[in-house]
């Protein structure tokens, strides 16, 4: 998967009537305090991270890992992978980090996994540089003010 394919996943999103559709089937296997196969919830929480609303992706994050400490050990670097792109979705990129990581301690020549953890890293500069942009140009400002300030009690 190159970085365009990549990117393309990350913002992928559900339409609302195939979520519904993913919720139905969860909730209809849930019913009389029984639980959903891990393959409904592995589906439902791959729904749930490809919504548009940071709510939904936190909750399908938080069945995934649900999923990645109760799950089948095998379907665990499915549930790694997605982890990890739903926390890069929720700008967690720290975690997400990790999530790969893990990933890559199994599987270490996985193209997609390796292609997150660099579009992970690149966004991490990326926003980190913006933030530290943002800071600046705070200081700048707050100093600007303090100069004016200072400058208008000279005068008086």
């Amino acid at each position: 998967m190159q970085k365009d394919a990549m990117e393309a996943l990350l913002e992928d999103y559900i339409s609302p009537s195939e979520l519904s559709r993913y919720e139905r089937q969860y909730y209809e296997e849930t019913q009389g305090n029984r639980e959903a196969s891990a393959q409904t919830r592995f589906e439902y929480a791959w729904a749930l991270i490809r919504s548009k609303y940071s709510s939904d992706i936190r909750r399908g994050v938080m069945m995934l890992e649900d999923l990645c400490h109760s799950g089948a050990e095998d379907a665990r670097r499915d549930y790694l992978f997605y982890l990890a792109v739903g926390n890069t979705k929720l700008k967690e990129y720290q975690i997400a980090q990790g999530c790969v990581k893990k990933f890559l301690a199994v599987e270490p020549q996985n193209r997609q996994a390796l292609e997150l953890k660099k579009l992970i890293e690149e966004r991490m500069t990326k926003e980190g540089l913006m933030g530290m942009a943002i800071v600046g140009g705070a200081a700048l400002a707050l100093g600007g003010v303090i100069g004016l300030g200072m400058a208008l009690s000279k005068r008086h």
